[in-house]
């Protein structure tokens, strides 16, 4: 089985300034560090290779530093890495973002799985994985925190607000997993040494078999973000404990001073 899983380089803190003519975050500068969420989704990977045979490979798109997420992805126990990287790429909405994979993925290899991990701390979207999904035209399973394979389908533990549900689909599809469900292994010292020495691919928009720049970037974004800003706090209120008609009247005081009807 041939899985490929996509993975992204993120602020390692929640702060940044956007600029104001893209919309875009301005990431110069910031300490960067591989998303939490696609760890598990590589540890998902790595524990169905062990289990079913195969080869993981790894996606990643961003500036040339972003090579750190396949290094850091060689250590856990990937066998391939994929740098998708142009210009042409910079400042895609998950609609480009998505596409873009798309285009990757199919220009590296054929495979059986995709993996996603559930969202990603910069953008918190949650929504490659389902676009991903659309544009492979493939089934897609979202939350999963299980996964095994049996007879040509992908088998699922997924969990939905309070209630966990079993589903499967046949392969190829693509599936997104819960940070939870997949703890991270730690890197091995002998993979760190061998992953800094190991080839990493290249995947430039020179290489994808859509030439159209539009569908990419900037231009192939659905969306702008038009301001950022941290919101505000809210004040601190005193808590009081009151029972029966003291709480009623205290309630219709307070609606008595705001103007409210039912006021006294």
């Amino acid at each position: 089985m041939k899985i490929a899983v996509c993975m992204k380089q993120v602020p390692a803190v929640s702060e940044g300034n956007m600029d104001p003519k893209t919309g875009v975050l301005v990431r110069s500068g910031l300490e960067t560090i591989v998303n939490i969420y696609d760890k598990a989704a590589l540890e998902a990977a790595l524990q169905l290779k062990e289990a079913y045979g195969g080869e993981v490979h790894v996606f990643t798109m961003g500036p040339e530093n972003a090579v750190e997420v396949l290094r850091e992805a060689y250590a856990m126990g990937a066998d391939e890495g994929y740098l998708i990287s142009d210009r042409v790429f910079g400042g895609a909405d998950v609609l480009a973002t998505s596409y873009t994979l798309m285009q990757a993925i199919r220009a590296a290899d054929k495979y059986d799985l995709i993996i996603c991990g559930r969202q990603t701390t910069d953008g918190d979207t949650a929504q490659v994985s389902a676009a991903l999904a659309a544009w492979m035209d493939w089934g897609q399973i979202s939350w999963a925190d299980k996964l095994e394979v049996c007879d040509g389908m992908l088998l699922a533990s997924c969990r939905m607000d309070e209630k966990t549900v079993c589903v499967r689909a046949g392969l190829p599809c693509v599936v997104s997993v819960e940070r939870d469900g997949f703890l991270p292994r730690m890197p091995s010292l002998k993979l760190k040494m061998q992953g800094r020495r190991k080839q990493v691919h290249v995947i430039t928009y020179q290489e994808l078999q859509d030439q159209n720049p539009d569908h990419y970037g900037l231009k192939g974004s659905a969306t702008r973000v038009k301001k950022i800003f941290a919101p505000k706090g809210t004040e601190k209120k005193k808590i009081v404990y009151k029972d029966g008609s003291d709480a009623a009247e205290y309630i219709l005081d307070i609606l008595e001073e705001n103007g409210q009807e039912g006021g006294k």
